[in-house]
């Protein structure tokens, strides 16, 4: 029957539906509609009415596929039942208090199950800890649907891989890990991704292990950071230059090319605090993963006070300084502000009573103002600036030249210095110090 449903999809006869259209469901969405009909659902109304208008907030697809795409968006949850595959790509974020906010996923459980097709294969894609999709979504289903799970249905499993913001690894060019309840449910979830995945598919033994291994590949790379993180504290107290120390380094064959930084948005920032919490409820308490949540988190709080320190240095009035914050989003050239570490910045200046202007090209302009009740300042209109803090490395800050970056400073005066901080050494130190400006960089 599985493999009667694949061909079914093939030929365009039944619908294969994503449900959650944001920065990972839409891009899928979009590719699976070149080769199959294809439903793309999400409850909010305004973002489906902002994608129908052929505009694509996210910058993952962009404006001109938005508007050629076959894809049908809806906020109608009956037009499920249409889909004999049901990809599901919501969020899966964190509490306050760290732990795992399954809301969304069970949410989306629960609105499948009251619209699922007897033979559909339920696909889920959002990031979650192992057991999450066989132990929560799948009694869910089964409750709501009054079907029998194996038996009406199958299900499966494929962490989202997608790099926002990545314009050289796409979609259809990371590797997917595939995974499901039986071996038949693994070779028809293959078949349907190899629709679209051009790097071709991984076959995860179980559904837990590709589970686990989305959390393990981002908790590692959250580890590698922290190290640096470390490093850059370590070596900021010692009077050295950690770009030096990288560049060093990394001549060596083995090196691993991280650097330090602030780690946010929804996948590194989040997931290793599922593995945590798991792992808690098994009785282990995870040291080295903890450790690094720890260091980065302290990241923000870091770099904010060292800003305010080379302000004090360099004898300027914090309070009466104007201070451009450049970059609010997670990652650079990417609009997505869930999660930001550069935002969490803006906010601990807050906590000091320190107003601040802020600089970003790709950030959405709504959300920003909705968030922080202020209006994004333009590239172009930066002027008379006491400090410049680069902390996101957009491509438009990437290109500005020296002259570029003297033009927004103030007329400099003897007896201050004006500080210039850039956090992800986008511009190179001696070229910043010859103007003797008051340097400061991870």
């Amino acid at each position: 029957m599985q493999m009667e449903i694949l061909q079914r999809i093939r030929t365009k006869i039944d619908f294969l539906a994503v449900v959650g259209l944001g920065y990972v469901g839409l891009p899928i969405a979009v590719a699976f509609a070149g080769k199959v009909k294809t439903l793309g659902f999400d409850i909010n109304q305004e973002k489906i009415n902002v994608y129908k208008q052929g505009m694509d907030p996210t910058n993952e697809i962009g404006d001109e596929k938005i508007k050629n795409t076959t894809l049908e968006f809806t906020t109608d949850a009956t037009r499920l039942k249409e889909a004999k595959v049901i990809i599901v790509a919501v969020p899966t974020p964190v509490n306050g208090d760290k732990t795992p906010n399954l809301a969304p996923v069970i949410n989306a459980s629960k609105i499948i199950g009251q619209n699922l097709s007897k033979g559909s294969i339920i696909i889920f894609e959002s990031t979650v800890y192992p057991g999450v999709t066989e132990d929560v979504c799948v009694p869910i289903l089964e409750k709501e649907s009054g079907m029998v799970y194996g038996i009406d249905f199958k299900v499966g499993y494929s962490p989202e891989r997608i790099n926002p913001g990545d314009k050289v690894h796409k979609l259809e060019n990371i590797r997917k890990i595939v995974s499901g309840m039986d071996e038949e449910t693994v070779e028809n979830v293959a078949a349907i991704y190899e629709l679209i995945i051009h790097a071709g598919v991984y076959k995860a033994s179980s559904i837990k292990v590709a589970e686990a291994a989305k959390l393990a590949e981002n908790a590692q790379r959250d580890i590698n950071i922290a190290f640096m993180n470390e490093l850059a504290m370590a070596f900021d107290r010692m009077g050295i230059n950690t770009k030096d120390v990288i560049d060093a380094m990394n001549t060596k064959w083995n090196a691993l090319g991280f650097s330090p930084g602030l780690v946010g948005g929804h996948c590194i920032g989040v997931d290793p605090y599922y593995f945590i919490y798991q792992a808690e409820m098994l009785g282990y308490h995870s040291q080295i993963i903890a450790a690094g949540r720890k260091v980065n988190d302290n990241m923000v709080v870091f770099t904010a006070d060292n800003v305010i320190k080379k302000m004090i240095e360099a004898n300027k009035n914090i309070k009466q300084s104007t201070i451009y914050v450049m970059g609010i989003t997670f990652k650079e050239d990417c609009p997505d502000m869930r999660n930001s570490k550069a935002a969490a910045v803006v906010k601990h200046f807050a906590t000091y009573g320190i107003e601040v202007k802020v600089v970003d090209p790709v950030a959405d302009e709504t959300e920003f103002k909705k968030e922080f009740n202020m209006e994004l300042v333009d590239l172009k209109d930066v002027r008379d600036a006491d400090c410049l803090v680069f902390l996101v490395a957009h491509q438009q800050f990437r290109e500005l030249r020296l002259a570029d970056l003297e033009s927004m400073f103030k007329p400099q005066r003897e007896q201050t210095k004006h500080v210039f901080v850039d956090i992800k050494n986008i511009f190179d130190p001696k070229d910043i110090e010859k103007k003797n400006y008051s340097y400061w960089s991870l």
